[in-house]
């Protein structure tokens, strides 16, 4: 197995840390360049974690080669990091999650002085990435090279999903306090992967509707998200938008992956992740505003969905 590692002992040590140990370590920085640490977790060789918490006490340029082709999952939660390649030039903003293909080449990094950045990055190796995404027949749709082309990078970012925020929290905090396992560890930076590769990498299906049945499934989208807290039937909703029940059930699973009402329960979720992340609302009262009467099952379905309950999230919010 190619070391991958190395790429991360080249970023490290350009940071002035000393060597670290395979098996993962925590580095305090505490340089000209800036202060801050680092935590560096490999629950096993083909996989590497990393935490950052860095303070840069002026624009900082930092060249890097990178050495062997690898994966990595990085989700910026706080502060600006740009990275130039070749003649490209991306950037990380805080609450964007960000997938990176990286081959053999050279990169120059630009952090932001003056200001905390953090941020979570898992990195794989080829190898693992294609084992990921062959199938249980062994059949591989998916190569890197192929994802790659001819350049030496590539990147997919879209914002964090309220999800994943809710893991990479869980991690942090777990993290932090080592009162967690290597299993629970991996479970979940296995989704957090999972979850990635699905949103940037599976290619969406072509739908079979016209261009106006399109717009009328949308239009029931709009509509769903506008009455959240008192959506219609899905009878009334099919008269709203002129198309007939079945085809809008149809239309809709084709169209967004899902039912009309498993949409809106979705959304509905999202929406109160929110809110009890704003801290405004109690959790009766955030349950009431996105439609749930029972706020019992309201809190069973939330917790269903991102593993902890409603009223725990409010509290860390203060």
């Amino acid at each position: 197995m190619a070391d991958f590692h190395h790429n991360f002992h080249l970023f490290f040590d350009e940071f002035g840390l000393q060597q670290q140990s395979t098996k993962g370590s925590e580095m305090t920085m505490n340089t000209p360049i800036g202060d801050g640490s680092i935590r560096r977790l490999v629950p096993r060789p083909d996989l590497e974690i990393v935490f950052e918490e860095l303070m840069f006490h002026g624009d900082y340029l930092m060249p890097l080669a990178t050495t062997t082709p690898m994966v990595e999952l990085h989700y910026c939660l706080q502060g600006t990091r740009v990275i130039h390649v070749e003649r490209n030039q991306y950037e990380f903003v805080p609450g964007t999650c960000a997938l990176q293909l990286i081959d053999e080449g050279k990169a120059l990094f630009e952090f932001t002085g003056n200001q905390p950045y953090q941020a979570l990055s898992v990195g794989i190796p080829v190898s693992t990435f294609h084992h990921y995404m062959e199938d249980i027949s062994g059949a591989r749709h998916l190569h890197f090279s192929s994802l790659l082309g001819r350049k030496p990078f590539r990147l997919f970012d879209e914002p964090i999903d309220p999800a994943s925020a809710v893991i990479i929290k869980r991690l942090s905090q777990s993290v932090q306090t080592c009162s967690i396992k290597n299993l629970e560890l991996e479970c979940n930076v296995l989704e957090l992967l999972s979850s990635a590769f699905q949103s940037f990498l599976t290619e969406p299906k072509t739908p079979r509707l016209s261009s106006i049945e399109r717009q009328k499934i949308q239009r029931a989208r709009d509509i769903m998200l506008e009455r959240m807290a008192n959506p219609p039937s899905l009878v009334e909703l099919s008269r709203m938008i002129g198309l007939n029940d079945n085809k809008l059930k149809v239309g809709f699973k084709e169209l967004y992956g899902t039912t009309v009402f498993g949409y809106l329960r979705e959304k509905r979720l999202e929406k109160a992740f929110l809110l009890l992340q704003q801290g405004d609302l109690n959790v009766t009262e955030t349950s009431l505003s996105v439609g749930y009467s029972n706020p019992s099952y309201f809190s069973e379905a939330f917790r269903e969905k991102y593993g902890v309950n409603p009223g725990n999230l409010l509290r860390r919010s203060f």
